[in-house]
């Protein structure tokens, strides 16, 4: 084969993909702006473990990774919790991030692909209506296809021109920001949770966690608008009064991070071009956690790109890969961004209310490592957890809520079942309108 294919950035689908497409032969280079051996934030990740024999990958060693414990929800004041039950046989992996990263790297290196570091991405190069290569501190560089792995602000697809119909940003409401950290473990009581999950926790709408380790106490902190040290203290200073385990002291973390939780791109390729991982928004909308599904992403665009015999890599051969992504995992996944719009909609009275009531069970919070989408954990369709609220709500606005919410999980749900099989720019153009005006 030999056609030279570029991969914008070390982002976790883009180093699987470029390890697979090596190995058939493909000529792939990752261009990346940090040095060799920095990447990867200083904390743990949890995916599932089949993700990486779909991308061709081995399981790490098994001093790399352990079994992530069942976490544990609660609602803003509620003393009612739920708690996940996933089979033994079902549970994600916990892994150090610059361990998985490595784990990719290694795997990618031994399959032949080049990596240049200290080479930032600029954004694309683009001649008549196709991307043709990639602007880079180190100059210009050209190649038949430009996979981009970037990440959620990648600077190739915020440059594309408009008439490629690819979305450029995520608007506030579609990323959340997160500040996590480990602190010394100031306590050696017994917990009954050990992996506590809260929401609304403290007035804040977002998310937090306290997970209890053997040697340090993990945070997470997650909003929907910027914060800075002094409310994490603040909010660290709250968690400590029901949490005697949290110390003072951080080990190490303490990065701010945004995470993108929306729908994938309703366009992710052109001519010459093909998003994946968070450059696509290929997070779970509820929680955003990506690896799994950018490592099957991988695994999608590859096939797609073989298939591909003539090599010409236009938007109507990539397109199979969108269409196949969809039809395996963003199908399943974009309701869930409706259960979110649905959470920052509701008072924590209300979320407690659902806690109280019986209306969430522990199947509801269950995510194990076969996790496609929102028929895993809510076991219906939008029409009966319609009417579960009916049967379980008392309360008229909240049930106004719930039913709207489930009407628009219901429209999302046929706008990914109408996404066309082929290539054809009209129709592509004018579904992914009707597909992104479904979540509002």
């Amino acid at each position: 084969m030999g056609k030279k294919i570029i991969v914008a950035g070390l982002g976790h689908g883009g180093i699987a993909a470029a390890a697979m497409l090596s190995d058939r032969g493909f000529d792939v280079t990752v261009y990346e702006k940090k040095s060799e051996g920095t990447l990867g934030y200083d904390w743990t990740d949890i995916f599932a473990p089949g993700s990486l024999r779909i991308a061709e990958m081995e399981m790490p060693s098994e001093d790399k990774y352990e079994y992530k414990e069942d976490m544990t929800f609660f609602g803003p004041t509620s003393e009612k919790s739920l708690r996940q039950h996933v089979p033994k046989n079902e549970l994600e992996i916990k892994m150090e991030r610059k361990d998985i990263y490595a784990h990719f790297i290694e795997n990618a290196v031994k399959k032949g692909v080049k990596i240049v570091y200290d080479c930032e991405v600029c954004g694309p190069i683009v001649l008549g209506n196709r991307v043709v290569g990639i602007k880079t501190s180190a100059g210009d560089v050209y190649a038949d296809l430009v996979i981009d792995s970037c990440g959620m602000n990648s600077p190739v697809r915020r440059n594309l021109p408009a008439f490629m119909g690819i979305e450029k940003e995520a608007s506030r409401e579609e990323k959340i920001t997160i500040y996590r950290a480990f602190y010394e473990k100031a306590s050696d009581e017994e917990v009954d949770a050990k992996f506590k999950v809260m929401l609304f926790k403290h007035g804040v709408k977002g998310i937090s966690w306290v997970a209890s380790e053997d040697e340090y106490t993990d945070v997470l902190l997650g909003r929907f608008d910027e914060f800075d040290l002094e409310e994490v203290e603040r909010l660290n200073a709250l968690l400590r009064e029901e949490n005697p385990r949290l110390g003072k002291e951080r080990v190490r973390g303490g990065q701010f991070v945004e995470i993108p939780v929306r729908h994938a791109l309703s366009v992710m390729v052109a001519n010459g071009y093909a998003a994946i991982g968070d450059s696509a928004f290929m997070t779970v909308p509820l929680i955003g956690s990506g690896i799994a599904n950018a490592l099957k992403a991988a695994k999608i665009l590859t096939d797609t790109v073989v298939a591909d015999r003539d090599g010409i890599f236009t938007a109507e051969t990539l397109w199979s890969y969108q269409y196949y992504f969809y039809k395996t995992l963003a199908a399943g996944l974009a309701p869930l961004e409706c259960a979110k719009y649905l959470l920052l909609k509701l008072t924590p009275e209300e979320i407690d209310y659902c806690f109280d009531s019986g209306m969430l069970s522990n199947d509801n919070v269950t995510m194990s490592a076969t996790f496609d989408g929102i028929a895993d954990i809510m076991k219906i369709d939008p029409k009966d957890l319609i009417n579960k609220a009916k049967s379980v709500c008392k309360d008229p606005v909240l049930l106004k809520k719930i039913v709207t919410c489930g009407a628009t999980m219901g429209k999302v749900a046929t706008a990914c079942a109408m996404i066309p099989k082929k290539w054809n720019k009209e129709r592509v153009f004018a579904w992914a309108k009707v597909y992104s005006y479904s979540f509002k």
